[in-house]
């Protein structure tokens, strides 16, 4: 493959990867671009090479780089959190804590957490962005899951999701450690 096959592939991939992420339609990005429909279907098809100016437009559109557009990195990107990496951001004397493992932007931000609740301990949470899902999966422990004022018992080896733009609450009500993992999901800024 040339250099010159390699870059329309690369910007077909990353245009509409980028596209997709930022929630636009091939309409919408058009109008914010500046170029035709018909010119977007073609760059995201491999079927044309733009001028530096286009491929610039529609940089600017996406709020990205012209670098980011024509990145050449065949396949997937893997991000390796290490476990000295993850970040804590609550605990208690008791010894509850939650944990980032690791998140990332698809379409929105999107976070896996290693949660570990004492006897007695609590976490309330205020209301997240309207569209935010939460999931858990208790692994040791019965997790008391409160959302909206309505009380959840949740035990060692089920899941719950939920709509967190409501207050809610991670409870042990137990006399056991609480073990769990969640996954947040918030919806894209528009």
């Amino acid at each position: 493959m040339s250099d010159l096959d390699l870059l329309t592939q690369s910007l077909a991939r990353n245009v509409k990867r980028w596209r997709t992420e930022r929630g636009f339609t091939l309409d919408a990005l058009a109008a914010r671009a500046g170029v035709s429909r018909g010119m977007l279907i073609q760059i995201e098809q491999a079927r044309t090479n733009p001028s530096i100016g286009t491929v610039v437009k529609i940089g600017d559109a996406l709020g990205i780089s012209i670098t980011t557009l024509l990145d050449y990195e065949q396949g997937p990107k893997v991000r390796i959190v290490p476990a000295e990496q993850a970040v804590r951001l609550w605990h208690t004397e008791a010894g509850s804590y939650n944990r980032l493992l690791a998140g990332t932007e698809a379409p929105g931000p999107l976070e896996m957490w290693d949660w570990l609740l004492m006897p007695g301990d609590r976490s309330p949470s205020d209301p997240h962005p309207a569209g935010t899902v939460e999931l858990v999966h208790v692994t040791a422990g019965d997790l008391t899951l409160t959302v909206d004022g309505v009380k959840h018992v949740v035990p060692a080896g089920a899941s719950a999701t939920f709509e967190a733009d409501t207050p809610h609450t991670y409870d042990n009500e137990g006399d056991v450690p609480v073990e769990m993992v969640m996954a947040v999901s918030v919806p894209p800024m528009r």
